[in-house]
């Protein structure tokens, strides 16, 4: 196993999300003809977690407004807000991911534009150049989601909105040794902020790398939503919502996806 300090999280990151691209899942399921039909109609909705975005959260169509789909790739989110009328961007670490986007634009002739890049690094726009960002449960995968929040103020116009998701950090906390789900416990073994890096062990981390599944971290709800009003950012909305099939057995006892609505003053 390669020692931590030398793994290049952003290769190894998109490197597993391209292999789950590959195997169709559930992100990478673009949305099918009829979706962007009744998008087209007036008839839409978005989702960055399992039910759909506000209206209010989201901007008008008219004047058309330039949305940033960051680390948003997957053929979902953009091509239904192309669709209803947005001049809309994707940026996403994994080209096959993107892949998903530009094959629906295609399809359904769709205008939309797809660039691979890191998430913490936006210098391919320029300032003040979104009035919305869509910014689904994706942060995990970088170890500071600081300069995230900071490159999207950066790029938002003034009045422009992030919409954010993201994990309760409490899903980090417990051990995921599968006997203990099995007796309907819960132990803490993790201190929060969490990282793949730091806290497993070397042999878990080899056992993580050798399967290719990408290396997360935890960050706490100080680095998430306190991230985002250090940026500069306003908090106008904030929503939980419930893990229809539950992974660990802490869903099962409260909601652990979180959604923010911050503005740009």
């Amino acid at each position: 196993m390669p020692a931590t300090d030398t793994i290049d999280i952003y290769e190894h990151n998109r490197a597993a999300w391209d292999r789950q691209a590959a195997q169709q899942c559930a992100w990478s399921q673009p949305v099918g003809p009829e979706t962007i039909e009744a998008a087209r109609r007036g008839d839409w909705q978005v989702h960055i977690t399992p039910r759909a975005l506000p209206a209010d959260w989201l901007p008008a169509m008219y004047p058309v407004p330039r949305i940033l789909c960051l680390a948003s790739a997957g053929g979902q989110q953009a091509p239904v807000l192309a669709a209803a009328g947005a001049d809309v961007t994707v940026f996403d670490a994994s080209p096959l991911q993107l892949a998903q986007d530009d094959m629906v634009a295609r399809r359904d002739s769709l205008a939309l534009a797809t660039v691979q890049g890191d998430m913490r690094d936006l210098s391919a726009f320029a300032d003040a150049s979104f009035d919305c960002i869509v910014h689904p449960i994706s942060n995990l995968y970088v170890p500071d989601v600081r300069p995230v929040w900071r490159e999207c103020f950066r790029v938002l116009k003034h009045g422009g909105r992030l919409l954010s998701s993201f994990y309760n950090p409490v899903v980090f906390v417990g051990d995921r040794a599968p006997e203990l789900a099995e007796q309907g416990l819960i132990r803490p073994r993790f201190r929060l902020p969490y990282s793949d890096l730091r806290d497993l062990s070397a042999s878990e981390l080899a056992e993580k790398q050798g399967r290719g599944d990408a290396l997360v971290f935890g960050h706490s709800l100080g680095e998430q939503i306190g991230g985002q009003l250090e940026a500069g950012f306003l908090l106008k909305g904030f929503y939980e919502d419930e893990q229809p099939q539950p992974r660990f057995l802490i869903d099962r006892f409260l909601p652990t996806f979180l959604a923010t609505y911050a503005v740009k003053p």
